[in-house]
């Protein structure tokens, strides 16, 4: 009987399992954190490439619209 009182005061335990709950809690914030940074990443990302596929697209079509012949008679 008396090892079974010390058993039910004895903390350490409790002590550890408290530590790993907070240990899970923290990943978790830690994962959701990353998750959502990187999907913000990942629009920014997205977005410049849209921007750079648009001018580049500009810059295709402001280059078949220039008239070379007329660039030649300069000379």
């Amino acid at each position: 009987m008396k090892n079974f009182m010390r058993f039910l005061k004895d903390e350490d335990g409790a002590t550890a399992i408290e530590y790993g709950l907070i240990a899970a809690l923290i990943a978790v914030a830690i994962i959701g954190g990353v998750t959502a940074v990187g999907e913000q990443a990942n629009a920014t990302f997205n977005g410049v490439s849209n921007q750079i596929s648009a001018g580049n697209d500009t810059a295709e079509t402001a280059s078949s619209d220039f008239d070379t012949s007329a660039a030649a008679t300069l000379d």
